[in-house]
């Protein structure tokens, strides 16, 4: 009986930690992204010639169409017709989600809306890694692989994969930015538990890698 009121109890807890977690993200509204500018930018060549990691931020906030063009970068969808994406993913499972966190909270892109749905209006943006800059720079991506959507994969062949697919989004985040002039650096380092529980992850939702952006200092 003592171990049914415990689980009752720790149930309760959960119910009510979500029920807030959700409520509080609410209070944000989506953000519709502008039409990304599909014609802009270096030839391919001159951006791989470019293409390097910066560690050097300055604080100065990207422009909206920027981060719209950044994020279809990413992994935009460039084939409506089969909702396909600028990045490949095995077997097309498309498992790999991009949060997005900024002074004004955290996000996570939507690329069917090609908006910014979001997920806390706290500034999140010291938890995505353990280098100072992190905290003030304008823009950490946050990539997250969904385990639950590869399931039909063994274990090993899964990690390879999605990890495979993160790389080539991280990629096209590099190239865009090399492209664009701006600062970029791919990073490992980050304590993926406390993010994730300040992200809401389901225990399936696997913290990959973090990537930052904005202007050179």
């Amino acid at each position: 009986m003592n171990s049914v009121k415990i689980n009752f109890k720790a149930s309760a807890v959960l119910f009510l930690f979500l029920g807030f977690a959700v409520s509080y993200a609410q209070d944000l509204k989506p953000i519709k992204l502008p039409s990304p500018e599909k014609g802009i930018g270096k030839p391919l060549m001159e951006a791989l010639n470019l293409r390097s990691s910066n560690r050097n931020f300055d604080t100065k906030p990207l422009p909206m169409q920027e981060l719209s063009n950044l994020l279809w970068a990413a992994f935009g969808i460039n084939r409506p017709e089969s909702g396909k994406r600028t990045a490949p993913s095995a077997m097309n499972w498309q498992e790999v989600d991009i949060y997005v966190t900024m002074v004004e909270g955290a996000f996570i892109y939507d690329a069917v809306e090609h908006q910014l749905n979001p997920v806390s209006k706290e500034d999140l943006r010291g938890l995505t890694g353990v280098q100072a800059f992190v905290k003030t720079a304008p823009i950490n991506l946050v990539y997250v692989s969904d385990m639950k959507k590869v399931s039909r994969a063994g274990a090993d062949d899964a990690a390879i994969w999605t990890g495979a697919d993160c790389g080539f989004i991280a990629q096209n985040v590099y190239l865009y930015c090399a492209s664009q002039g701006l600062a970029v650096v791919v990073r490992g380092m980050v304590d993926k538990t406390k993010l994730a529980q300040a992200l809401h992850l389901r225990p399936e939702q696997k913290i990959m890698l973090c990537q930052t952006i904005g202007y050179a200092k």
